[in-house]
């Protein structure tokens, strides 16, 4: 029978994603909109993003904050681009946005001493090869893959190069060893349902010495650079941004950080998600036709949770479309380069009360949809 009780909130897109439990855009400090993000209101508000989010976040002493332009895609190319080349580039992926990073390392920055170690959807590369001599690139969280890194004990405390970790739908989500990591990179509207166009960079001091020390033998956009006369622009890490920013967009991002506190922290945005994948989990173990793309539970991820269907790729297609019809989940189907499936964003924005509202019109739409084949 089709299920009476619809998820209250139906939207579960992987980003932008669902906006946070009891949002109202009318309760923003709109203080700041139609002044100058120079003024002193708006540096306030952008010092505010940096400085919350580093003791939010629980970073440690000495790692940097910057809101930048271009979301985590951004984030990432600026800092790609201004420190790889010292020493040899491992790269990882095992989705398409960590292939994207490959795709840039070895074609656009064309750099010769660059490796390659990539995994299909669902799976991971072999983490014991890489070279932590070497710089490393890689997603913490396969956002179009549901697969994610189980820990970072990969990851040599005494390595001689750096880790580049784009951490877009892993950061609040995931617990992140920060000091493995020293540049970090994510986007607002992934697991706090901010909202998009701006990306946050962080960096450990082993990345700002690489920056005052490295000069990259290519030219650089000015909305990458980083530094000046050797220097690291330490504006850029108290909220002085290189382009003018989205003051409704920053205000929205210090709402999501707030709403962060009062659920007690990352602890308690992790918890969230945590419930959300177990929650999918128990309806995946108790249906044979259905499972997750990432078959190593270790693996799989808590935030962007892919999943595969015992269907052909129209049957899929007309599941999503009846799901969306019925307004019970929008935006759900797979990546366009993920295999045929279901991506069910499950971040901490997502209510555990929905993702079970949601499991029972699975069951019905996947019965509606055998029976009409």
């Amino acid at each position: 029978m089709q299920p009476s009780l619809k998820p209250s909130n139906p939207n579960f897109s992987s980003g932008p994603c669902a906006k946070r439990p009891g949002y109202d855009v009318s309760q923003l400090d709109l203080s700041v909109l139609g002044r100058s993000h120079r003024a002193a209101i708006g540096k306030k508000a952008l010092k505010s993003a940096c400085v919350d989010t580093a003791r939010i976040l629980n970073l440690p002493e000495g790692y940097r904050v910057a809101v930048v332009p271009a979301s985590d895609t951004g984030a990432m190319e600026m800092a790609m681009w201004s420190m790889l080349g010292e020493r040899p580039v491992d790269v990882l992926y095992w989705e398409s946005f960590g292939q994207g990073w490959a795709t840039d390392i070895t074609k656009q920055l064309q750099l010769d001493d660059a490796r390659v170690l990539s995994a299909d959807y669902g799976q991971l590369p072999n983490l014991n090869d890489v070279n932590c001599d070497h710089d490393v690139v890689f997603t913490w969280n396969g956002t179009t893959s549901g697969a994610r890194v189980p820990n970072a004990d990969w990851i040599s405390d005494d390595r001689k190069g750096l880790t580049f970790c784009d951490a877009t739908s892993a950061v609040f989500a995931q617990e992140m060893a920060w000091e493995k990591l020293d540049v970090i990179t994510y986007s607002w509207q992934k697991v706090l349902g901010g909202e998009g166009g701006h990306g946050m960079l962080i960096l450990s001091p082993r990345a700002v010495e690489r920056l005052e020390s490295y000069i990259p033998p290519r030219p650089l956009p000015k909305i990458f650079r980083m530094t000046k006369g050797g220097k690291l622009i330490e504006g850029l890490f108290t909220g002085a941004t290189i382009n003018t920013p989205s003051m409704l967009c920053v205000v929205d991002y210090l709402d999501a950080l707030s709403w962060v506190e009062s659920v007690g922290g990352v602890a308690g945005t992790i918890a969230r998600c945590n419930a959300n994948l177990a929650t999918v989990s128990a309806f995946v173990n108790s249906h044979d036709w259905i499972n997750f793309l990432a078959a190593d539970e270790s693996i799989r991820s808590n935030s962007s949770v892919c999943l595969s269907l015992d269907l052909q790729a129209e049957q899929v297609k007309s599941l999503v479309s009846l799901l969306a019809e019925h307004e019970v989940a929008y935006d759900i189907g797979a990546y366009r380069d993920a295999p045929t499936g279901l991506r069910i964003w499950c971040g901490a924005t997502i209510e555990n009360k929905d993702i079970e509202a949601l499991m029972p019109w699975l069951a019905w739409a996947y019965e509606q949809v055998k029976a009409d084949s």
